[in-house]
This record gives C-alpha cells, structure tokens and sequence, in this order.
C-alpha cells in the first residue's frame, strides 16, 4: 500500500534522520509512501497564535493535495499532526468556517483524507508482531523510556490516537524489537516545543526534569516521535552526563539490520554509540 506522505519541515532540516530513516523502515518492510508535491509549512508552531485562519488556511492546503493521492495521509512529525488534524477536524465540523478556508485556499473539501501519525500506520497496519518477527537485531540490551510530548495525543477528541494519560502504541513497538522499555509517568509532559530560541531558560527546565525523571526510571536513552522534541531534549539538558534522544524510526532500522543505521546517530547533538556498544549494538 503506497501512503500519501507529508513530512514537514524539521524532517528536511533538524530532523533529518528521522525522515531518511522513516523512508528507509518503510522501504525495508515494503509500505509506500508519496511525499506530497509542492507542500508548504503546516505553520506550526506559531500561526495558530498570531491568525486563526492562516493556521487553518496552511494545513489545509496541504490536505487539498492529498486528497488526490490517498485516502490516508501520513505524517511522522507530532506538531505537523496536530496541526493538520486539528485542521481536518475543524473542516468536519464546522461548516461556516469550512466554506471561508476553502475560498482561502481554493479547494473543496472532501472529508475523505484520513489524517494518521506514523506511529499509528506501523502500529495498526504492519502491527508489533510482525514486525517483532523481522528483527535482526534485538535490543534487548537497552534501556528506554519512550516519550510522546503533548501533541500527539491531546487534546483527544482531535487526535484520536492512543491513550493521552497513558499511551502505549510506542512501548508496544519498542518492546516487539527487544527493548527493555522502562516504566515512567512523563510520557506526556511538555518539552517546551517552539519556546527553544525564545525561552530556552524555561526549555531547560522542563527538560532537566524529563531527562531526571528518565534516568530515575533507570532508563539509558529517551525515544520519541517528534522532531521539536528530539531536538529540545539533545540540546536544552543541563546535566552534565547527557542522555541520548532517538527517533523510534532509528531504533526500529537498528533492529532491522538495515546498514544505513549508524549514519543517521551521526546527526545527533548527543553521541549515542558508547551507549549503544555497551548494549552490543554498535562497533
């Protein structure tokens, strides 16, 4: 099955290694996937706080190209999800303001797009034990807690995507290729998102915390599914010993064997291989 793909601007940038190794798992288990042409920002994270409709207005575009190509519409990235589903669910229900975006962006909206995290498409269409079946190399010695953030699952009526006190879809995919995933009750406090360059005082905070609560779990690295994350967590720690962020897509084509793997730790603010040869997963 081939997916329409948006991958958002962090996953061509400071996010790069999440898109070449989503690209590179899905090839690996043979799903599609059709980057949408001409996409834009989905404006996260700041058009919703300077114009409304201007934050609905760009997601939506990128909605309108998908309704050419598939029926569903992936996207690795939690705060381009949030942002396109809250879209897609304001279109849904509210009818007024459906016909000004359509005028905005000059499309009619279908409703037929169904808007998914990667972590969903993985989950529900392939499934952990299939995948669980094609590991080459167990994880089993390494130590995870797997964190969400605050988008990818709240507010709940918009997402509708796993639990959003308790979500487990992460831990299941971790635990399928071997990890030892470690139980903590932060998966889905905020890191501070777009307040880096403009409150890193603040991110630091909340991130000292995360990555304090993580080691108390006993954890050696966090695992997460979004790029605004993954960058505040490698970046924004003040502890001394630094704790590596993966994405959960790295993880999964470390344990699948593909070769490519050890390219994408290379982009990492925090060198994850002393952890990952003392767990007998790298060189």
């Amino acid at each position: 099955m081939t997916y329409a793909y948006y991958p958002g601007c962090s996953l061509h940038s400071t996010g790069l290694e999440y898109g070449l190794s989503t690209r590179s798992v899905f090839s690996y288990l043979g799903m599609g996937l059709a980057e949408l042409p001409d996409w834009n920002c989905c404006g996260a994270s700041s058009a919703h706080a300077l114009n409304h409709k201007m934050a609905l207005a760009l997601p939506a575009r990128n909605l309108a190209i998908a309704q050419g190509i598939s029926k569903d519409l992936v996207i690795p990235c939690a705060a381009c999800f949030n942002r396109m589903k809250s879209t897609d669910h304001a279109l849904r229900t509210d009818l007024k303001l459906r016909a000004e975006i359509e005028s905005l962006v000059g499309f009619t909206y279908t409703g037929q797009v169904t808007v998914r995290p990667l972590l969903d498409v993985l989950y529900t269409d392939y499934s952990p034990e299939k995948i669980r079946q094609q590991v080459k190399n167990s994880l089993k010695g390494l130590r995870v807690v797997t964190y969400y953030g605050c988008l990818l699952v709240r507010p709940p009526q918009v997402t509708q995507f796993d639990d959003p006190d308790d979500p487990q879809v992460m831990a299941e995919l971790m635990s399928a290729l071997g990890a030892h995933v470690m139980k903590w009750s932060h998966a889905t406090d905020c890191c501070g998102a777009g307040l880096s360059l403009s409150r890193s005082d603040v991110v630091q905070k909340l991130v000292s915390r995360l990555v304090d609560r993580a080691r108390e779990a006993s954890a050696e690295v966090l695992v997460t599914a979004c790029p605004l994350c993954q960058v505040n967590l490698e970046m924004r720690q003040i502890p001394e010993i630094k704790m590596p962020a993966f994405y959960f897509t790295e993880l999964l084509g470390l344990a699948l064997g593909l070769p490519e793997a050890p390219t994408w730790w290379r982009k990492h603010l925090v060198d994850p291989r002393p952890i990952l040869r003392t767990a007998g997963l790298a060189e």
